[in-house]
């Protein structure tokens, strides 16, 4: 019996109170949510739950109240305003519990994703992703969309037809989610950071201008490995450089590992029957534990404002929801599990052309601390490096205003002082 499903076949499949499951980026189903949002009045209390959406949907904006409804796990360009707006539930997470987070509170009732076309074995690949789906391979429902322009890729996320419910076929180019443009800035913080990586380091390289400015600046180092939850496109360079060959890993050595990929359409073809590349589920890729088997693990990642005690807030902008935590948390505390782990948290020094210091004795009200006091390691802006892990608070306080921009330097020192941080 062919699983190949028409609409109504794949709308009857979901029942009443089903939570389905969607990979996040390029893994998102786009024929598939087209058939639920056309057929929602068939369809009773239906919710999507999804980290990092691509596309804009009616059902994230109440549209479709009482037939489906979205949940978040990290905000997107095109959920954000449906949270501020109040239209969608947002669920606060590390990213690598992602699953257990998944199996304790909701019904798993299906997963629906994007795969790679059929092997001669009888295998899907998820292309892009393995992140908190491919955990749930053999263990629940999963309907998928085949689309020839998923690259196929290796690791934990071949899915063979056996384990899947049913398919439909939509072959059209994966949306692109082009690098962020960098600024003088960026590639001065990504000095500072370039210098400190060593030949043999394995690298995270979070997602943002700043990270991606890294990427840049690596050329001229060797036997690089890579362990991140991300793939993107500055990657490519550096390996094909010679950059990274992860010949000095601790573990998985000579490949390179992710959770998910999310670029261009070169990315696309980089990772397409690359062996070198692995995606695994991400409560093995950004589990501290398995993150500090490698002894020189580098943590490099973004926030939007630190205070005086450390402690960084980077899914909120003045005080306003904007994303979530992702894996930067996961990272910050596996480096102090690694022998020789260091973590980066990088930022521009102002905010609001300047005119606001992104270093202050307190966060803005309302902002949500990411990565914690006892948890961060290095503030990096394009005045400097300033250690905190192991540090007093008025060591810490020093050393924050030291990188701040040199015009709230005097201010920040009076605050400082004005509040008992320095004495």
């Amino acid at each position: 019996m062919s699983k190949r499903l028409t609409k109504q076949q794949f709308i009857d499949k979901i029942e009443p109170f089903a939570d389905l499951i969607l990979p996040l980026g390029h893994g998102e189903p786009r024929l598939l949510l087209d058939w639920l949002e056309e057929e929602h009045q068939q369809l009773e209390r239906v919710k999507i739950h999804q980290i990092l959406p691509v596309q804009q949907r009616d059902y994230m904006y109440g549209k479709m109240k009482g037939h489906l409804t979205h949940v978040s796990y990290f905000l997107s360009g095109a959920n954000r305003q449906a949270y501020l707006d109040g239209h969608i539930e947002l669920v606060p997470n590390v990213f690598h519990e992602m699953p257990k987070i998944l199996r304790q509170s909701t019904h798993l009732s299906a997963v629906l994703a994007v795969v790679s076309p059929i092997d001669e074995h009888g295998y899907f690949s998820l292309g892009t992703q393995a992140e908190y789906i491919s955990p749930l391979i053999g263990k629940v429902p999963f309907y998928v969309e085949v689309n020839e322009h998923m690259p196929r890729t290796f690791g934990s996320n071949q899915i063979h037809i056996s384990q899947v419910q049913g398919y439909v076929e939509h072959h059209e180019p994966l949306i692109e989610v082009p690098e962020p443009r960098i600024r003088e800035a960026d590639l001065q913080i990504a000095d500072f950071i370039a210098d400190r990586v060593r030949d043999g380091d394995t690298l995270q390289i979070g997602i943002g201008s700043i990270p991606n400015a890294v990427t840049h600046k690596l050329k001229h180092h060797r036997s690089l490995g890579l362990h991140s939850e991300l793939i993107s496109d500055g990657i490519v360079d550096l390996v094909k450089a010679g950059v990274i060959d992860g010949s000095a890993k601790m573990t998985n050595r000579g490949k390179l590992i992710g959770t998910f990929a999310l670029g261009t359409e070169r990315l696309h073809q980089f990772l397409h029957h690359n062996p070198v590349i692995e995606l695994l589920p991400v409560d093995i890729v950004n589990h501290p534990m398995e993150i500090a088997k490698e002894d020189n693990i580098v943590s490099i990642n973004a926030t939007t404002e630190v205070d005086f005690y450390g402690q960084c807030a980077s899914e909120t902008i003045g005080g306003t929801y904007y994303s979530s935590t992702g894996g930067q948390a996961d990272f910050a505390r596996a480096v102090h599990f690694a022998k020789r782990g260091r973590g980066y948290i990088c930022m521009h020094s102002t905010a609001k052309n300047g005119e606001v210091s992104r270093i202050m004795p307190h966060l803005t009200k309302g902002s949500v601390v990411t990565t914690s006091k006892n948890d961060v390691d290095h503030i990096v802006t394009e005045y400097g490096v300033a250690k905190l892990y192991g540090k007093s608070i008025q060591a810490r306080t020093e050393a924050l205003i030291q990188i701040a921009h040199p015009k709230f330097r005097e201010e920040l020192t009076f605050e400082a002082k004005r509040l008992g941080f320095i004495i």
